[in-house]
């Protein structure tokens, strides 16, 4: 055990030193800091800007109307790449040198699983860590859920709806293509589960290393999937990968729907696809069905729509000095931007009900004081009685005339 614990120890400290801090002071009396780690940089670099962009447009709005019992939130952005090692480097910074109010906003699986430990190490002294950007399990179940407050619905809950869709169109044959870590291992298991509800197996299944590029060749997963004659191909990785692998299949003549779940980042993906499109006169789009967990931007019949929309146009917020946008030109509005106002928009309600006091005792009386809140989405949030987990709503789209609409029917893919 004790060599155990001094790998750890060194562990972190490597980690430590190679953190990417964005430049920032520390918090002061009248003001609330909360610590985000995400990917800014490398090939799933807009995930962590889009969730960034739609929280801060709702904290700047907040600021500019006195803060929360005036005190200022500030957000307070590093970038992991997500590289997990990196991520624990920045969870230390976050916690021992920037001494922030709270944990926010991290973007995915393997880096949130590695920083768990980390977190639960720090016992008492660790802030909660808020509305994470993955549907993976271990922050939802003991022993790391006391130290965890999720919105988002699980990746079990998006895998079995798709795969319930699919089986009830007349799917039989069901094949996976996944990221080879934690990530991919969670979604993996979703599709396992579901289809054993339905007395039904994955038939083949294909990996990619995590971080793989659009201009990677998925060819071989690609014949290995299509070797197994799938009825519907479900893919859980990031935007980059999976656009390669729906451009290589479609390529290879493979026409069957292939889903992805609300991680993949949706319109980083169709905008790959689209210049691939222009470039080689080919519809890459119609194959996609991608689960969602928040409900679509477009839809301005709900309240929090219309305030998200206003108040991207409102703020337009960028990236803190010291980091560059993958692509400023890129759209503000998206299911990922949403996603992050919408979980900025709870946290300050949670702030608020611990009277500007955020210390744990206190969050989670606040927590447990939701019980079916107008979240402004047409879905009540409940963490009440013990729940670390807001929604459980998954919806779900395809590509039509370029955008992402409502799948109105499940019978379009239906075995001919």
């Amino acid at each position: 055990m004790r060599h155990v614990l001094i790998r750890l120890g060194l562990l972190l400290a490597a980690a430590a030193c190679s953190t990417t801090l964005v430049r920032g002071q520390r918090g002061e009396a009248n003001e609330i800091v909360l610590g985000m780690s995400a990917a800014f940089t490398g090939s799933s670099g807009n995930l962590g800007y889009d969730l960034y962009r739609g929280a801060q447009a709702y904290f700047e709005e907040i600021n500019s109307r006195g803060g929360v019992g005036g005190k200022r939130v500030r957000l307070l952005a590093l970038d992991d790449g997500y590289d997990p090692a990196r991520a624990i480097g920045n969870t230390i910074q976050l916690i021992d040198v920037e001494h922030v109010s709270l944990l926010f906003g991290y973007v995915g699986t393997p880096t949130v699983t590695r920083v768990l430990p980390l977190i639960r190490h720090y016992g008492a002294r660790s802030p909660f860590l808020l509305f994470p950007f993955t549907g993976g399990q271990p922050h939802r179940t003991t022993p790391y859920s006391e130290y965890v407050y999720n919105l988002r619905a699980s990746y079990l809950e998006e895998t079995a709806g798709l795969v319930d869709n699919f089986v009830r169109a007349g799917a039989t044959r069901v094949a996976i293509f996944y990221q080879a870590d934690a990530y991919g291992r969670s979604g993996w298991d979703g599709v396992r589960r579901a289809l054993d509800t339905h007395g039904l197996r994955i038939v083949a299944e294909a990996t990619y290393s995590r971080g793989s590029p659009y201009a990677s060749s998925m060819q071989a997963q690609v014949d290995a999937l299509k070797a197994a004659q799938p009825d519907v191909i479900i893919s859980i990785g990031a935007y980059a990968a999976c656009a390669a692998f729906i451009r290589d299949a479609v390529d290879s003549g493979l026409t069957v729907p292939i889903a992805n779940v609300s991680f993949v980042g949706s319109e980083s993906m169709l905008e790959l696809l689209r210049a691939e499109a222009t470039k080689r006169g080919r519809d890459y789009s119609s194959v996609m069905v991608n689960s969602q967990v928040v409900p679509s931007y477009e839809d301005q019949s709900l309240p929090s729509v219309r305030e998200y929309r206003a108040l991207i146009e409102k703020r337009q917020p960028a990236l803190p000095a010291g980091l560059l946008a993958p692509n400023a030109n890129r759209s503000a509005i998206n299911y990922v931007s949403f996603e992050g106002f919408l979980d900025a928009k709870l946290a300050v309600e949670a702030i608020k009900r611990t009277g500007g006091e955020v210390s744990r005792i206190n969050l989670q009386k606040a927590f447990a004081s939701f019980e079916h809140y107008d979240l402004g989405i047409d879905t009540e949030v409940t963490f009440a009685g013990g729940r670390t987990q807001g929604l459980n709503t998954v919806y779900y789209t395809r590509v039509e005339q370029g955008r992402f609409v409502p799948v109105d029917n499940w019978r379009r893919w239906a075995k001919k």
